[in-house]
């Protein structure tokens, strides 16, 4: 079974905020999928099993906030037995120009705060991680920019991006990351 997690901040106020495309990415995928992310208490997240192309496929959008992803996502891995090797998490970078992605498998937490605590519960294992870019702001600070609605003329942008991230990660479940890196990682 692969597990894939978005990450995000729960909450109306953190909808459509850069934070958050992890988490569009994940509603992407459970309406292609046609299925439902349900509240699980036992994992405190919301949860829907599906197939994506012939795999098994969880997808997961973790209830606590960003920076307390690491045991929701350390509970969900030893309670159903998943290898690292079968996890997929996708958060938000700075870094990365908007509308850009990069997949990589492995490496640090490069500073985002969901990704080291997951890091810190699991620890160094060679994930793949599917990197979504938000851009920064010269007119904000980094914590207000990830935490405001994404102006309006970068929207049509990160709708793109969102679209071609679900894409990605359905590719990725039925070729591979190596494959997914060298068709995605190049737009």
């Amino acid at each position: 079974m692969k597990l894939v997690v978005g990450l995000g901040n729960p909450g109306k106020e953190y909808e459509h905020t850069p934070h958050n495309v992890g988490f569009e990415v994940v509603d992407a995928l459970a309406e292609r999928c046609d299925c439902t992310l349900r509240r699980s208490f036992r994992f405190q997240a919301r949860l829907a099993r599906t197939m994506l192309g012939r795999e098994k496929a969880l997808l997961v959008k973790p209830s606590a906030y960003m920076n307390q992803s690491g045991p929701v996502v350390a509970a969900i891995t030893r309670k159903l037995g998943i290898s690292p090797a079968d996890l997929l998490v996708i958060f938000d970078d700075a870094d990365l120009p908007v509308g850009r992605l990069r997949i990589r498998v492995g490496g640090s937490g490069g500073g985002h705060k969901g990704l080291l605590s997951i890091l810190e519960h699991l620890g160094q294992d060679p994930f793949v991680r599917l990197r979504l870019g938000i851009g920064r702001r010269e007119d904000k600070d980094l914590v207000a920019h990830v935490l405001t609605p994404f102006a309006a003329d970068r929207r049509d942008s990160v709708h793109a991006m969102i679209v071609t991230a679900a894409d990605a990660v359905q590719y990725m479940v039925a070729h591979g990351a190596e494959a997914a890196m060298n068709k995605f990682n190049t737009q």
